[in-house]
């Protein structure tokens, strides 16, 4: 996107290499199994059809997320796992990977709504992108959560 030396991805997971897929579990595992302690099997079905985004500086992945087609989570397309490395954080690259997930939902699927299950900190995060919460706080794993939904591209 905008940040110099960044290489931005997205690829099914059928086209992965293992060192990508690798890269891919780690930053998740080291963002919501060690950071956030929670314990839980990260890699699940729902890898094998989804896109998945990432972007890296030389061997460094520093943000990824995975984008569902529709009927898979919910409904709607959705995107998951989002996750930024700790060294990257407070650098807009949320912010960057998030817009770049919409260009290539609307790629891929078109203007089509997108659902999300949002830590509810990070509701206003997800409110300027055009997400709304659409129902009430709920706990996954004991992180409270809000599902948002996106009608209307910004």
């Amino acid at each position: 996107m905008n940040t110099p030396g960044l290489v931005w991805q997205c690829k099914p997971f059928n086209t992965l290499q293992a060192a990508e897929l690798y890269k891919l579990l780690q930053l998740r595992a080291a963002v919501f199994v060690v950071e956030q302690n929670c314990p839980y099997l990260d890699p699940d079905d729902k890898d094998i059809l989804s896109l998945h985004v990432w972007c890296s500086r030389g061997n460094d992945m520093l943000a990824c997320a995975r984008i569902l087609p529709g009927g898979v989570s919910y409904h709607e397309v959705s995107i998951g796992r989002v996750a930024t490395s700790a060294a990257a954080r407070g650098t807009g690259l949320g912010r960057e990977l998030m817009q770049y997930c919409l260009k290539q939902i609307v790629h891929t699927f078109g203007h089509v709504p997108v659902r999300i299950g949002a830590q509810c900190y990070l509701e206003k995060f997800y409110n300027e992108f055009g997400f709304e919460r659409v129902g009430e706080d709920y706990l996954e794993d004991d992180i409270p959560h809000v599902e948002m939904l996106l009608l209307d591209f910004k």
